[in-house]
């Protein structure tokens, strides 16, 4: 498979914490009806966000 077209996106598991995505960015969650497109995002990782799937920092609490 040939990336050199494709746009890169760069996964980062930060310690105890979230998943920093950072790049060409485009999220689909059907099941909750949420489409995003964004060059940097959280997502959860603890399962305690009230924002799932994005972090809303509650793991430090």
């Amino acid at each position: 498979m040939d990336y050199k077209d494709k746009a890169a996106a760069t996964i980062e598991v930060i310690e105890n914490g979230p998943l920093k995505i950072s790049g060409a960015i485009n999220l689909t969650d059907q099941k909750r009806g949420i489409k995003t497109s964004v060059t940097e995002l959280y997502l959860c990782r603890c399962g305690k966000s009230a924002r799932k799937p994005y972090c809303d920092g509650s793991h430090k609490h």
